[in-house]
């Protein structure tokens, strides 16, 4: 027998609950998260529930990388979770703590009306199209996930980021189901 045939649009699909895995596997306990409306139905609310994750929310993005490095200082690891506006908002406390010193920043950026099928430097979005270059000129390592075929992305570079001591962007393209 046949498996039944999957919608064409199956393969452009992003599950919160594949990536919050991932996250898991990296061996991340803690989200700091600023609400965003990319990210939040997918990622947030469910993660909100995971028993195995502590939220801690906060109001402004900057403080998510404070708490997340206070948290390294005891050998827990935490993601932060924003918009991509957010992070450019906290641009210069993710170059002081993160890249100046030297900090395992794990930042996943909710990329809020970036075009499926365009990479980010691609958008009609200025704020997402300016995201990527700033990052390589950060000299910060990122990855963009569009969809579940990406979610092998996400482990390994958090549990980069915290075993080389250095920040790590995971760029959320596809809107999180």
């Amino acid at each position: 027998m046949n498996a039944p045939a999957k919608p064409a649009d199956e393969d452009a699909v992003l599950h919160g609950a594949k990536v919050i895995a991932a996250v898991k596997e990296a061996g991340i306990e803690y989200v700091v998260a600023v609400p965003d409306l990319h990210t939040s139905k997918g990622l947030l609310f469910p993660i909100a529930a995971d028993k195995d994750l502590k939220l801690v929310r906060v109001c402004k993005e900057d403080e998510t990388l404070g708490i997340s490095a206070g948290l390294s200082y005891g050998n827990k690891r935490a993601l932060c979770l924003f918009q991509y506006t957010g992070f450019l908002y906290a641009m210069n406390a993710i170059r002081g703590v993160g890249v100046e010193h030297k900090h395992p920043i794990c930042m996943m950026v909710g990329l809020l009306g970036k075009e499926a099928g365009v990479t980010p430097q691609e958008s009609k979005r200025y704020g997402v199209r300016i995201i990527e270059p700033i990052l390589d000129a950060m000299g910060i390592e990122r990855h963009t996930i569009e969809t579940d075929a990406d979610l092998p992305k996400i482990a390994p570079a958090l549990r980069a980021a915290y075993e080389n001591s250095r920040p790590v962007a995971i760029l959320i393209g596809g809107r999180p189901v």
